[in-house]
């Protein structure tokens, strides 16, 4: 697909990820190799089973209807991004509570109090088919399944690729976006160039060792890529594995040379590498 990203997320961007090279040439990039295949999916309070039927129902109507396709064309093609506002959260009040991490973008971000992103968008419409009010609980990615589970919110929409430990605290939905890792490197390095499929990429990283650095965002599967995990048959790699609280944090740590490789989700990785290329 067309990745797109729109003005006001290179202005959101270049506050924190500006590299004053001044060179206005690119410098980093994505390597256009699928690392795994993965699923997307909401995760819904347990205790709540005619909440799993309705959200389910509801994304079979919008991806029926078009209105799923529309969502990701304000973020994939030329369409334009819908802000999305929270309302305060009042237990007096019938409201939709969803647990999110607004730091993935294209799929959950924010523009000053307001949020943007698929997930958000597919989230004010959920509320809206429930005739429900819409809460967004910001919070740190490795809590969201968490709170969930304890049912401190009713719906976890954050990017979340569907895994067996996850399923301890929440129930998944059906799937609605099919997702992959990708390595991103410095726009000079070369050594990937030449590959055309996983196993190559692998190949490369099998031979580093724990000089090598490789930044990932704390609690998703680029972590567990790297370091290994027996769920998804993960091998993992002798390297070192730093994890950031979001992937713009760790491509900039590359942009600064602290690190050698940043593997994320693909969507985001398109986002924020154009940012940055964008900014120098």
């Amino acid at each position: 697909m067309k990745k797109f990203i729109s003005l006001f997320l290179v202005v959101l961007m270049a506050a924190s990820l500006f590299v004053s090279c001044g060179s206005g040439e690119p410098v980093v990039k994505v390597i256009e190799v699928d690392l795994t295949e993965e699923e997307y999916a909401f995760g819904v309070d347990k205790t709540q089973p005619e909440l799993l039927e309705q959200v389910n129902a509801f994304l079979a109507e919008i991806q029926a209807n078009g209105k799923f396709d529309e969502i990701c064309n304000n973020y994939f093609g030329d369409g334009t991004p819908v802000p999305v506002t929270s309302a305060a959260e009042d237990a007096s009040k019938d409201q939709l509570v969803v647990a999110t991490n607004a730091a993935f973008e294209p799929f959950e971000y924010m523009e000053g109090d307001k949020y943007l992103g698929i997930d958000m968008e597919i989230a004010a419409a959920l509320a809206e088919y429930l005739g429900k009010e819409l809460v967004i609980s910001n919070m740190e990615f490795d809590a969201v399944c968490l709170s969930v589970g304890q049912q401190k919110c009713d719906i976890a929409m954050a990017g979340l690729t569907v895994k067996p430990d996850r399923e301890e605290y929440v129930t998944f939905s059906n799937s609605y976006y099919n997702a992959s890792q990708k390595i991103i490197v410095p726009v000079d390095n070369t050594e990937f160039d030449a590959c055309t499929d996983a196993a190559s990429v692998e190949a490369i990283l099998t031979a580093k060792d724990a000089s090598t650095v490789i930044g990932v965002q704390n609690g998703t599967t680029g972590q567990f890529y790297v370091e290994g995990d027996a769920d998804w048959g993960f091998n993992g790699f002798a390297v070192t594995c730093t994890g950031y609280k979001n992937g713009s944090m760790a491509v900039q740590d590359l942009v600064n040379g602290n690190i050698q490789y940043v593997i994320i989700d693909s969507a985001p990785a398109a986002a924020i590498t154009a940012a940055i290329n964008e900014m120098n």
